[in-house]
This record gives structure tokens, C-alpha cells and sequence, in this order.
């Protein structure tokens, strides 16, 4: 078996840029770009929400943590959009370290809450999308903080400004890569 590609892993809230950020990043890096939600979806045949509203949070769970497995073992370089709740779960955290470069989209919550708007197709959101983010952000922040090797602020940046940031901070590859 082959050792798995060079990765980067971009963690971060709902509404961060992770998805826009991973496919500009990858395409300047020449790997692949995972999105952990897109392959819950291409697996399960369903949407996020469809999931939550049949099986439960949980269920959903099990599959970003699924999802985020197979990037780390996946042979291709890759950049990897880490479904934003998956660095809850203390396994996939132990996932992450060590599997690459953990990047965290770092925003401010005001900024998540414009960019989410009135949070459809975002279970977590549902009522109260603002005070949602606020939220989910309080008790997250301090997991990116801790899993992150480089941290961008994305509130006043261009997708592509961060790109160039991520780019900056990243360690060189290693020779033979």
C-alpha cells in the first residue's frame, strides 16, 4: 500500500469559504479537492438535510466521519474540506493530526451569519440562523485553535487573497514529492 499524497485540510464554519478556498487551492497545488459534504452526499444519495430529517444528527455524523477517513487515507494529494462539526468528534481530531496541513478558515461570527444568510440547507441553522452561528462558533473556536498549523482571517479577503495566504504559510513539500 502507498503512503497517502501530501494533504491540506481546511476546517472552519459554515459559511468560512472552505469549498470555494479548497477548489482555487487545489487547482494552484495541481491536487485533487475533497469536499467532505459533497462525498456524504455522493454516498448516501441524499442531501444534509434529508439525512438529518430521517436519521438524526447522529447518523449524520457517522457519515462526515466516513467521509474525512477516506481523504486521509485516500494515495492522492488532495485539498480536503472538513465538514465544519467534524473536529467535535475527539477520533477524527486524532484523524487530522498528523495527516497533513490543518488550515483554519478563521471568521468572525457576524461575518458566517451574512454569509449563510437564512441558513437553508444547513440543519444546524434553522430558526435562528445569526444566534446559531454565534453559537456553534463559541464552542468550535477553540477546537480549530488547537488543531490549526496556520490560521487565515477571512473576514476582509477575497476567496483568492486567502488562497495566496494558505500558499505563504504552507511548509515547502518534501523532496520527491
Amino acid at each position: 500500500m502507498s503512503t497517502p499524497g501530501p494533504k491540506v485540510f481546511l476546517v472552519g464554519m459554515m459559511g468560512a469559504g472552505k469549498t470555494t478556498v479548497g477548489q482555487r487551492l487545489a487547482a494552484r497545488l495541481g491536487g485533487r479537492h475533497l469536499d467532505s459534504d459533497a462525498e456524504v452526499r455522493r454516498r448516501t444519495g441524499r442531501t444534509i438535510p434529508e439525512i438529518w430529517r430521517s436519521d438524526g444528527e447522529a447518523a449524520f455524523r457517522v457519515e462526515e466521519s466516513r467521509a474525512l477517513a477516506d481523504a486521509v487515507a485516500d494515495p492522492e494529494a488532495a485539498v480536503v474540506d472538513v465538514a465544519g462539526g467534524a473536529v467535535l468528534d475527539p477520533a477524527n481530531r486524532e484523524l487530522l493530526r498528523g495527516a497533513g496541513a490543518v488550515v483554519w478558515l478563521r471568521a468572525e461570527p457576524a461575518t458566517l451569519a451574512a454569509r449563510v444568510g437564512d441558513g437553508r440547507g444547513r440543519p444546524l441553522l434553522e430558526g435562528d440562523p445569526a444566534g446559531a452561528v454565534a453559537r456553534l462558533d463559541a464552542v468550535r473556536r477553540p477546537v480549530y485553535a488547537e488543531l490549526a498549523d496556520v490560521v487565515v482571517d477571512v473576514d476582509e479577503l477575497s476567496p483568492d487573497q486567502v488562497v495566496e495566504r494558505i500558499l505563504a504559510a504552507l511548509p515547502p513539500p518534501a523532496p520527491g514529492r
